[in-house]
């Protein structure tokens, strides 16, 4: 369910801003979006889970709430990182 040490340093150097980048709010949103998705396939074998379901919707509103940011700081960043990742489908 966890994103691997390989997959979490991949994912920061397709959506890092410069060199060294782990903060900005396009690297969260990344991070946060393959965790949606691992977490989304694990309820499709275990519809019961209500524990995790609850991370899950955590997760969800903390990526809203960095997507709500970058929009209102910088637009054409908003627009190029949610056509990166595939949301707002």
């Amino acid at each position: 369910m966890s994103v691997t040490a390989e997959r979490k340093s991949e994912i920061i150097s397709d959506n890092a801003r410069a060199e060294g980048d782990t903060g900005s709010p396009e690297v969260q949103v990344a991070i946060l979006t393959e965790r949606i998705v691992n977490l989304t396939e694990h309820f499709k074998t275990h519809a019961k889970d209500n524990h995790s379901r609850r991370g899950l919707l955590m997760l969800v509103n903390k990526r809203r709430s960095l997507l709500d940011y970058l929009k209102r700081k910088d637009a054409n960043r908003y627009n190029e990182l949610i056509a990166k990742l595939g949301l707002r489908k």
